[in-house]
């Protein structure tokens, strides 16, 4: 079966499955429940108590109720995947699926929160309403530029963690990707020539995380369908009026000022970095031809990659990566959040910022001992990943001073690890008792 079948078939069967369980979570009771009596305590009139304590301490919501360990993943469905703006209802698949990867890989009770607004103002309102129930808000498929605003206005005035996994989490994983690349072709990052194909959330993301991590601006060359991004390109004015974070980038990056169609970002690049339109032909043989030896070509658009990745390495690439997992080298978000979230809910922190991104990244390319061209990521089957990093970002959420509550990196390991695999350990007693329902006899 060919690569595009088999997305078609996938799909197919997402949509039995979806149709026969109806929803990818459920919410079941944490406390126990002996008789009817017991509501006594877990509701009135016991429960007033609780809440003259909460009202007290506003911070002790974190201690005595599920706060400390739920997320809200907020949409207005403005981005979807591959598929644009389909709305909140439409984004609510994608975000269920969000949900069972929080709980499943990190133990984090996420609860999806498809939002119908229309400006970036009114997203901003909910998100800040919606403060009070929540130990972090994950943000999750917005458009570009609009995401930009909301995520720094959310960061500003809140103080519960805020993520938009579009720019964050793709940028944080790639980060992890090109460390292990980078060792595996024998570069160093403050030499390295990165290519970045498109524009939109991801890649502008990505390239600050990179400055941040003590890789060159200078030489950084970014193009999308306008041509190569310089401060002299005709749409300067407007991305200075109306999306300043590519703005700063036209004046930072391509200290060779290369001009022009995207051909011309090429030749002499060590990396290419590509999260754009799904088409296997994006990404031509004459570009990966005119890079340097043994170029790094990471290929992220989902459902299909820019170009397939036999056809990479064919054209002379020595490290390819996709956003899917039915290749090597899977560049997915779903390393990083959940283990991200995991910690930042662990340390009770009240932010997450660069340097613990950089901290997560480094974690997980150090999972990876001794990375290969085939192997520079850890897989989403390596559960001791999510532990490791979920401590390293609590730990590092403590030396930042955002957390509120402090424990040694071992400490922050152990009480993540526990969490997790009780969580596993429930998920395999419904399946095993029937709670939830198999379904037998469909093929891959």
């Amino acid at each position: 079966m060919d690569q595009e079948s088999e997305t078609k078939m996938l799909g197919d069967l997402s949509v039995k499955l979806a149709r026969h369980y109806k929803g990818k979570i459920v919410t079941v009771p944490n406390v126990p429940i002996r008789d009817l009596s017991d509501f006594s305590i877990w509701y009135t009139p016991g429960i007033a108590q609780v809440s003259r304590e909460v009202s007290s301490n506003p911070d002790e919501s974190f201690e005595l109720t599920g706060r400390w360990n739920t997320v809200a993943i907020l949409t207005d469905g403005t981005r979807v995947l591959g598929l644009g703006n389909i709305g909140p209802e439409g984004g609510m698949p994608v975000m269920e699926g969000k949900a069972l990867l929080f709980s499943y890989l990190g133990g984090v009770n996420a609860i999806p929160v498809p939002i119908r607004v229309h400006t970036k103002e009114e997203f901003i309102a909910v998100g800040k309403a919606l403060e009070p129930a929540f130990g972090g808000i994950n943000l999750e498929d917005i458009e570009s530029p609009k995401c930009f605003y909301i995520l720094e206005e959310l960061q500003r005035s809140l103080n519960i963690p805020v993520w938009h996994d579009d720019e964050l989490g793709t940028a944080a994983i790639i980060l992890a990707a090109l460390i292990n690349a980078l060792k595996v072709t024998g570069r160093r990052k403050e030499d390295t020539r990165i290519t970045f194909i498109g524009s939109g959330a991801a890649n502008i993301a990505t390239v600050y995380l990179l400055e941040a991590a003590g890789f060159r601006l200078g030489n950084v060359v970014i193009a999308d369908s306008k041509g190569i991004l310089e401060p002299e390109r005709d749409d300067i004015d407007k991305l200075m009026l109306n999306n300043p974070w590519k703005y700063k980038l036209a004046m930072s990056t391509n200290a060779d000022r290369r001009k022009g169609p995207e051909d011309n970002a090429f030749p002499g690049s060590d990396v290419v970095i590509s999260a754009s339109r799904s088409d296997p032909s994006l990404l031509k043989e004459r570009w990966i031809r005119s890079m340097e030896k043994d170029p790094i070509v990471f290929a992220l658009a989902n459902p299909l990659p820019e170009i397939w990745p036999e056809k990479a390495r064919e054209y002379g690439a020595k490290v390819v990566a996709t956003g899917r997992g039915d290749f090597p080298n899977q560049v997915n978000n779903s390393l990083v959040f959940p283990a991200v979230f995991r910690g930042v809910l662990d340390s009770r922190s009240r932010g997450v910022n660069y340097n613990i991104m950089i901290k997560a990244s480094e974690e997980i390319a150090a999972f990876v001992e001794e990375p290969t061209p085939e192997k520079i990521v850890p897989t989403m089957e390596e559960t001791d990943l999510y532990p490791r990093v979920a401590s390293a970002v609590a730990f590092a959420s403590v030396e930042e001073k955002l957390a509120r509550h402090t424990d040694s990196r071992e400490g922050f390991y152990r009480h993540a690890s526990e969490i997790i695999n009780l969580n596993r350990m429930r998920y395999e007693k419904l399946l095993e008792s029937g709670i939830i329902r198999r379904i037998e006899n469909y093929e891959r």
